[in-house]
């Protein structure tokens, strides 16, 4: 699994990098590093959506507050 986070400025400034770290920490405390992957790109589009995270084509709005729970839903419940 990949999972792509934005990295562009409107998603930085809404906290990108504490999604991105909080991604990293959930991976590595579910010894999940050989099925998840982390990969950053910039500007998807979407700015309005806040940080914009991708699995395949599907588009997530997480906020660092919501990574914990997007970790669990989306990436957890799908391995």
């Amino acid at each position: 699994m990949t999972i792509t986070i934005c990295l562009g400025s409107a998603c930085h400034v809404k906290g990108s990098h504490f999604v991105l770290e909080g991604l990293k920490a959930l991976i590595k405390e579910h010894n999940l590093e050989d099925k998840v992957t982390l990969a950053g790109t910039f500007c998807t589009g979407n700015c309005q959506r806040g940080v914009c995270v991708t699995i395949g084509d599907q588009l997530y709005s997480v906020s660092p507050d919501t990574t914990k729970d997007f970790f669990e839903s989306e990436v957890l419940a799908k391995l």
